[in-house]
């Protein structure tokens, strides 16, 4: 394998190796501080991360005001208090090596505020800002203000290019470097465009190149691009390394890092990642924020494609098709569906969906009136985590907080399931029944000799193999 050399990242010299940030309790302190104490850049995310009580243990992020506007303050803080927690923890273990990142997500709920707040109290703690999901313009002016390094996550050259003239031309000298994200192999929210085809993955190569060269018109030549989604071996990136086109070049791992001795998932998690199998991972647009996203195809995913499978359009009103009488909610209201959705609906009710729930797009689901109930009660308790939710039509812009549309049944509280497999993943039934984010390549976990027997190699270890080889 070609030698891996240091490369100058934020201001100083380290492993071209970057450990990708994953959000709620999955890349913290812990992950991330032995990352970089091995040499590398080690992410935690600022996204509701964990905060400690006097004797180590998580705080549970219970909210106790009556509207959402108030338990999105109580989300605020919480969020606050948890990335500072694991600043501090990565710095210490870190010892003075390496880079610490902190990861957020544009689109998160109060994402401007919270990481404003962690820098002013985290400062010469944190190195960079890592920041995708969505077009964060004003990174740029936040990483100015505290002097720290800033690393957009883009998909595209367009999208760089977008970022550079509005806003990032002001902060030129703090642009540490520029995440390239796979949109069809990443894990997580994923940045397709409306223009790219889902089922039809493009190579990288010429994306990333396309990026370089948009960033060379920006003076931009020694600015590193850091390649994240599909990274397994570096060997299988040869042609990548020290390529003069490309310049310089650094990887981003975010699937490996799950199975390490400093990884804070449970065990039940682990395990269901050493038996994944090709096409286990897959894009769907389940997601609340609207993106897509890569997520195992368990017990959750299933669930949310049945429940989308059961639906039927409908109108207000008898118009074409839609003659068939149809009653919704306790009061029976009259709507009208195609007699072909009718005999649908019918044989769902006997299987016992017999709750109806209205979408925004004039459609109905057909439900439990389990499901239904826990659907409505998840959109009750919304505490604003996202910037714009579909699933609760929460939204955080004065003066009403929502976003102009009818909330979605179709989707889900990612809050909720993100809290709940990050601190139940112990239990494999928390690990089915939730939303397990990962990157495509997760099932190679299976077939590459290193996790043989069921090893799981510390931080270290994993370094260590990353640079040596297979």
């Amino acid at each position: 394998m070609r030698a891996i050399n240091a490369i100058r990242m934020g201001g100083v010299e380290v492993l071209p190796l970057i450990e990708g940030g994953k959000g709620v309790s999955i890349s913290n302190g812990l992950s991330s501080g032995n990352w970089a104490a091995a040499g590398g850049v080690g992410t935690f995310s600022a996204v509701n991360a964990d905060s400690y009580d006097d004797q180590g243990h998580p705080i549970p992020q219970i909210y106790h005001g009556r509207t959402r506007r108030d338990r999105h303050e109580e989300l605020v803080g919480y969020a606050v208090k948890g990335a500072l927690a694991q600043a501090r923890r990565a710095w210490d273990l870190a010892g003075g090596k390496g880079r610490i990142h902190a990861n957020i997500l544009w689109e998160m709920g109060g994402a401007e505020r919270i990481i404003t707040e962690v820098l002013e109290q985290a400062r010469g703690l944190i190195h960079g800002i890592t920041c995708g999901a969505g077009m964060p313009y004003r990174l740029s002016d936040i990483a100015a203000r505290f002097n720290v390094h800033y690393y957009p996550i883009v998909s595209s050259a367009r999208a760089f290019n977008a970022l550079w003239r509005r806003a990032y031309h002001k902060a030129a000298s703090l642009l540490g470097g520029v995440v390239y994200e796979d949109p069809w192999l990443a894990g997580g929210h994923n940045g397709l465009s409306n223009g790219e085809d889902p089922t039809r993955p493009e190579n990288p190569f010429p994306r990333v190149l396309a990026l370089r060269k948009q960033m060379r018109e920006f003076g931009l030549h020694e600015t590193p691009i850091i390649m994240a989604g599909g990274v397994w071996w570096l060997e299988e990136w040869e042609d990548w390394i020290d390529n003069p086109d490309l310049g310089p070049i650094a990887f981003q791992f975010g699937t490996r890092p799950l199975l390490t001795k400093e990884s804070p998932i449970g065990d039940a998690w682990k395990q269901r990642l050493l038996t994944l199998h090709e096409g286990d991972v897959f894009l769907n647009r389940f997601s609340p924020t609207g993106f897509y996203s890569s997520a195992v195809n368990n017990g959750f995913i299933q669930e949310l494609r049945e429940r989308n499978e059961r639906q039927v359009a409908f109108s207000t009103d008898p118009i074409g098709e839609h003659i068939a009488e149809y009653g919704v909610g306790p009061r029976k209201r009259i709507v009208y569906l195609t007699p072909a959705d009718l005999e649908r609906a019918r044989s769902w009710e006997a299987l016992g969906f017999i709750e109806a729930l209205r979408t925004p797009d004039s459609t109905l689901i057909f439900v439990t009136p389990a499901k239904a109930q826990e659907i409505l009660a998840d959109q009750q308790a919304c505490m604003g985590c996202l910037s714009s939710c579909r699933f609760s039509n929460w939204a955080q812009h004065e003066p009403d907080y929502s976003n102009g549309k009818k909330a979605d049944p179709r989707s889900f509280c990612i809050q909720k399931t993100l809290q709940d497999i990050a601190h139940r993943s112990d239990d494999p039934s928390a690990v089915e029944h939730n939303l397990m984010f990962s990157g495509h390549n997760a099932f190679r976990f299976a077939k590459d000799p290193f996790y043989s027997n069921g090893f799981i190699p510390t931080v270290k270890q994993l370094v260590e193999r990353i640079l040596t080889g297979r």
